[in-house]
C-alpha cells in the first residue's frame, strides 16, 4: 500500500472488514472514499467503525468514477461530494458513528439469511472435500518434516503481531515449524525467526519473504485455477503446488495433521462466524470443518499465549546454581570469619586435588633412596 499519512485513500470495497479497515488506520489517511457500500447490510461488519473512531472521515457509495482518479491528484472534498477543482466528480454517502450504528443495527436482522448461507456452503464444501478431510487425499508430498513437532500457521489477520510478540519464548522452546500463510511469512520474518513453510496465493507476501529459502506451497483450486503459480515461476524458486477448495489457512492445517504434527497452533485466523463472514468469502466455510478435523491438535495463539510459561532448561539451572554460589563466596569473603570458612575450605580442596593427582599418577613421586 503507497498509501501515506495525510493522504487520501480511493478503494472499492463492499463491506469493509477489520483487518483492511486497521491497515488504512496505520496508514493515517486524511480520508477513505470509497466506490462501494462500506456497509451492505449484508452482516455487521467492524470496518467502518474502526475508521470513524479513528477519526478518518469515511465517504462510500461513490460510484466506479472515483476509481479513475490518478495517484497524486488533486482533489476538495465537500461534505459528500467530490470536486476536482470545480469539476463535481462524485457523490457518495458521508458516514458518521451514528449512521454506521444504524446500518449495523440493520445489518444484525438480516444475519439470518447469512448463516443460512453459510451452513449450505459447508456442505457444499463437505461434499467436494470428504476424502481429503477424511482420508487426506490429495495432500502433496513435502520436505518439511512435521512428525511430532508443534506446528504454528501465521496468518496475517487479527492482532497478528500483538500474538506473535507473545508467542516468542514459545517458538523460542519449542522450535515449532513455522508456516507463513501468504503475508504471514513477512510477519514471522519481521519477528526475528525465518519461516519453514510458505503456503498460499502469493498475492500478499514479499519477494524476500518468497527467496529466504522457505519450502513454498501454492495454493490451487480445484478448476486448475492458482492465482500464486506465475509470480512463484517468475522469481524461479522451487514450489509445489495444492489443489484444495477452501482458504490457504485450511490448506496449511490439513497439510500438517496429514504430515503428522503433534500440534497445530494458529494465530491471527479466523475463529468467529463475524469473523468468517468479514472475510466476505463463501469458502469460509471451509474453516469450520477444517478445525473440526484437526481439533485435537488445534490451539488458538491468544489461548496458548495466556497458559503458556518459559520452560528452564538444565543449563539454565545450572547456570542459576553457579550464580548462587558465587554470590555465596562473595558475600562470605566481606567478613573475617567467612574469610576463614573459605581458608580452611581452600586447604581441604587443596589436600583432595594432591590426592587424585597422585592417584593417577601426575604427581612427581618422592626418590627412594
Amino acid at each position: 500500500m503507497r498509501l501515506e499519512s495525510g493522504e487520501i485513500a480511493v478503494i472499492n470495497h463492499a463491506d469493509i472488514d477489520r483487518i483492511a479497515a486497521e491497515s488504512l488506520v496505520a496508514k493515517q489517511p486524511k480520508a477513505v472514499l470509497n466506490a462501494a457500500k462500506s456497509t451492505t447490510g449484508r452482516y455487521p461488519n467492524l470496518g467502518p467503525e474502526i475508521l470513524l473512531e479513528a477519526g478518518i472521515t469515511l465517504i462510500d457509495d461513490l460510484g466506479t468514477e472515483i476509481m479513475e482518479l490518478t495517484e497524486g491528484q488533486s482533489i476538495q472534498i465537500h461534505e459528500n461530494q467530490i470536486f476536482d477543482g470545480d469539476t463535481l466528480i462524485a457523490t457518495g454517502k458521508l458516514q458518521t458513528l451514528e449512521t454506521n450504528a444504524e446500518a449495523m443495527e440493520a445489518a444484525r436482522v438480516g444475519m439470518a439469511e447469512e448463516i443460512e448461507a453459510f451452513a449450505a456452503n459447508t456442505m457444499e464444501y463437505m461434499v467436494k472435500e470428504r476424502d481429503l478431510l477424511l482420508n487426506s487425499v490429495g495432500i502433496p508430498e513435502v520436505k518439511t518434516d512435521f512428525r511430532g513437532r508443534h506446528m504454528l500457521v501465521v496468518v496475517r489477520g487479527y492482532h497478528y503481531k500483538e500474538d506473535l510478540a507473545l508467542l516468542k519464548p514459545y517458538i523460542r522452546d519449542y522450535r515449532p515449524v513455522l508456516v507463513g500463510v501468504d503475508g504471514g511469512a513477512d510477519a514471522i520474518i519481521e519477528a526475528g525467526f525465518k519461516p519453514d513453510m510458505i503456503l498460499g496465493d502469493m498475492d500478499s507476501i514479499s519477494d524476500e519473504a518468497l527467496t529466504c529459502g522457505a519450502e513454498i506451497v501454492v495454493h490451487a483450486y480445484r478448476n486448475g485455477n492458482a492465482p500464486g503459480l506465475e509470480r512463484v515461476k517468475r522469481i524461479g524458486v522451487e514450489h509445489v503446488v495444492f489443489p484444495v477448495t477452501g482458504t490457504s489457512e485450511d490448506a496449511a492445517m490439513l497439510l500438517g495433521d496429514a504430515k503428522g504434527a503433534s500440534l497445530i497452533v494458529s494465530l491471527g485466523t479466523h475463529s468467529t462466524l463475524v469473523e468468517f463472514l468479514d472475510k466476505g468469502r463463501a469458502g469460509m466455510s471451509s474453516t469450520f470443518l477444517t478445525r473440526l478435523v484437526v481439533g485435537s491438535k488445534l490451539v488458538d495463539a491468544k489461548g496458548l499465549s495466556q497458559i503458556y510459561r518459559t520452560r528452564i532448561s538444565n543449563w539454565q539451572l545450572l547456570m542459576l546454581a553457579l550464580t548462587g554460589m558465587l554470590a555465596i563466596i562473595l558475600a562470605m569473603a566481606m567478613t573475617p570469619a567467612g574469610q576463614a570458612v573459605l581458608s580452611i575450605i581452600g586447604v581441604h580442596l587443596w589436600d583432595l586435588f594432591s590426592s587424585f593427582k597422585e592417584l593417577i599418577g601426575l604427581a612427581p613421586q618422592t626418590p627412594t633412596k
